[in-house]
């Protein structure tokens, strides 16, 4: 009989990226976490020594729980979490066995300082079209859900920077910006080691959007008009982000369950 306590590999492959997707707690030892530094996508390192301290920060959400091996932590970890009315899962297999099957894995050495609530924060030029909502996408949804992101005019960027502890994104000279033909997407894929056929159909979409290359890719035109819709739509450079999220999420989808599906009229009509 299947567990009822347990998520297994398959399960959360398919729940990694969207925007349902339970948080994701490393609970692995020090040791065990230094040997392969890299983690599940958008998780939270967490000590399974002090889950009774940190248990409520995942109050009315999902969790899966993740230690080496799927045994004795994370089954504890979860047990303890059930108890504070959290619905969480272990991992089955652990880390192990996420890693035997490709799972995405985000370099940790890779991941900025986070600020006094756990939380990175980024900064960059304000009235966002592509590449600074694609970022946000990618960073919210495979590296720190809680990521923080500032707008600003684009000559401030670097002394924001500085000021704010945060990290620049998508401008001239920055580490995480443009290299040749790619964009900051591109980067930020690569960097943080994230490569799967979906995200990498995905980053041809928004490279050619972003770099007025719509020969790359037939989605491309639609993209960018949607892109720039959305830029006419809001304001608030915030707002903005929050409603680009949907669009990334959509094309996400699209990129790795419906790219062979078509569209007929009329109703019933077989495709040629």
């Amino acid at each position: 009989m299947p567990s009822t306590t347990a998520v297994t590999v398959p399960q959360l492959i398919r729940m990694v990226g969207l925007p349902g997707a339970p948080a994701i707690l490393d609970i692995r030892t020090e040791d065990d976490y230094n040997a392969d530094p890299r983690l599940l996508p958008g998780s939270y390192r967490r000590d399974f020594n002090t889950v009774q301290t940190w248990a409520a920060d995942f109050a009315g959400g999902r969790v899966a729980v993740v230690c080496q091996q799927g045994k004795k932590l994370s089954q504890g970890v979860a047990a303890w979490l059930r108890h504070e009315g959290i619905a969480a899962e272990s991992l089955e297999g652990g880390f192990e066995a996420w890693r035997d099957a490709h799972g995405l894995l985000v370099r940790a050495d890779r991941m900025p300082p986070r600020d006094d609530k756990g939380r990175t924060v980024w900064v960059t030029r304000a009235r966002p079209k592509v590449d600074r909502i694609a970022c946000p996408w990618l960073i919210r949804r495979f590296v720190d859900p809680q990521a923080v992101f500032l707008f600003v005019d684009a000559a401030e960027v670097p002394d924001v920077a500085d000021r704010f502890q945060a990290v620049p994104f998508d401008i001239d000279n920055a580490f995480w910006s443009h290299r040749g033909e790619r964009c900051t997407f591109d980067t930020m894929l690569e960097e943080f080691g994230l490569e799967s056929e979906a995200l990498d159909r995905l980053a041809v979409i928004v490279r050619a959007a972003d770099t007025a290359s719509l020969d790359l890719v037939p989605q491309a035109a639609g993209f960018l008009a949607a892109s720039l819709g959305l830029s006419r739509m809001f304001r608030d450079d915030l707002q903005q982000l929050d409603a680009g999220m949907l669009l990334y999420d959509a094309f996400f989808r699209w990129c790795r369950d419906a790219t062979d599906e078509t569209h007929n009229w009329p109703a019933g009509a077989k495709a040629s």
